[in-house]
């Protein structure tokens, strides 16, 4: 167990260059926000120039999502896109790094009472949320104006996994692993807000194939299963950046007769919310991520012809 153990540290020497990189952004991360904006925008393009797996999926994405746009159009879309990510490489490094002073300047929040409102029932409150690019950022935003814990999953990379642990365990409630579901109930039971993203589905068991922007989509269930269990309110936030440089947080009522006795309905219902929000801002949602894989009985549209 021990020589696992050390296999797996963040100081082996396979992991220097790792560190020299974070190093690296660190200190770009204190640079001014415009500056960074600029260098956000370079590496977006460059990821975009020589990503060719990612850039395909994020194209065959669009293209499905928004078959009513030219194809010009959802070529910027996906452009735009790249861009996004290259800002979140600097976003992450500021959610980690940024003081609360500097964060605090940057953050309008909408709908804070609803999170209020739900969390008088007493049964917690389930934070429906999604796989957007501003995600690190707008978790850091919202826990300066309200505690919460969050669920996520391990990252290979030991040194990236490092760095995400100790920023979830500085700055929110609680940590909870993505499979953790005893833990999950407990903070509802303790009447804790948990940050739940349902939006990056596997297949298997747990999961439906419910739409997402007309579109057949593998779906995770987990939303309809965890408000059944709990009784927790199911709140929606997104988080969007906006064009002078500011983040909006925008927290909707909890849903209306939510969970019913329909795990495809529900699910659905969940998707078109999260939709709903992606079409705000369309060019800062994940694409990059093979959304419509796991389709039984559907080919596979990521698949070069």
């Amino acid at each position: 167990m021990a020589r696992k153990s050390r296999s797996h540290s963040p100081f082996r020497p396979r992991y220097w260059g790792y560190w020299l990189l974070v190093a690296i952004l660190w200190t770009l991360s204190r640079l001014p926000l415009g500056i960074q904006r600029l260098l956000g925008t370079g590496i977006g393009d460059l990821f975009h120039a020589t990503g060719r797996r990612r850039r395909h999926i994020a194209r065959v994405n669009v293209d499905l999502c928004f078959p009513q746009l030219g194809d010009a159009e959802r070529g910027r879309m996906v452009r735009a896109h790249f861009r996004s990510v290259g800002f979140a490489l600097f976003e992450t490094a500021l959610s980690w790094w940024g003081s609360d002073a500097r964060l605090g300047k940057l953050v309008r929040i909408e709908g804070l009472e609803y999170l209020e409102q739900a969390l008088d029932q007493g049964k917690g409150v389930l934070l429906l949320s999604a796989h957007f690019t501003t995600l690190e950022l707008a978790g850091r935003l919202l826990a300066l104006h309200h505690p919460f814990a969050v669920m996520y999953r391990p990252h290979e990379n030991p040194v990236i996994e490092r760095l995400f642990a100790n920023n979830r365990n500085r700055h929110f409630e609680r940590a909870i692993r993505r499979n953790d579901v005893k833990g999950l109930l407990k903070a509802l039971k303790d009447n804790q807000v948990v940050w739940y993203a349902p939006d990056q589905g596997k297949g298997g068991k747990n999961s439906v194939i419910a739409p997402f922007f007309g579109e057949p989509a593998a779906t995770q269930t987990g939303t309809h299963r965890i408000a059944r269990v709990s009784g927790a309110p199911v709140v929606p936030f997104f988080g969007f950046r906006t064009p002078d440089g500011h983040y909006r947080l925008v927290i909707k009522p909890a849903l209306d007769d939510f969970p019913g006795e329909d795990p495809l309905t529900d699910t659905t219902r969940v998707n078109q919310v999260i939709e709903a929000a992606v079409r705000e801002a369309p060019e800062q949602y994940f694409w990059a991520h093979r959304r419509f894989k796991k389709r039984e009985g559907l080919p596979d549209p990521y698949r070069s012809a």
